[in-house]
């Protein structure tokens, strides 16, 4: 299978995986207007062997058989000022 990749212009870090060739009427319309026009990044060949950043080709290839795309997003930031308050908290109790 051959996946096609494209960036949002709108929010940093956010791929969207289909198949090639991208059929975007499969996309729904909300996650249409948050992504923008999507920016061609590159095509590759969905291998076993294949390693992906964040996911495996395997559950990448179900996401596309069954959804017809992927979205990816940025990792979850952690709050360091949250985390260092709740830490403070449990060492004082």
């Amino acid at each position: 299978m051959l996946c096609a990749i494209y960036r949002s212009p709108r929010r940093a870090d956010t791929y969207l995986y289909m198949p090639h060739p991208a059929d975007f009427t499969k996309i729904p319309e909300p996650l249409q207007k948050s992504f923008g026009q999507p920016i061609h990044v590159m095509t590759i060949a969905l291998k076993a062997d294949r390693k992906l950043a964040r996911l495996s080709v395997e559950e990448l290839t179900k996401h596309l058989n069954e959804a017809g795309f992927y979205l990816q997003m940025p990792p979850k930031e952690e709050n360091l000022l949250a985390t260092h308050k709740q830490q403070h908290q449990e060492s004082a109790s």
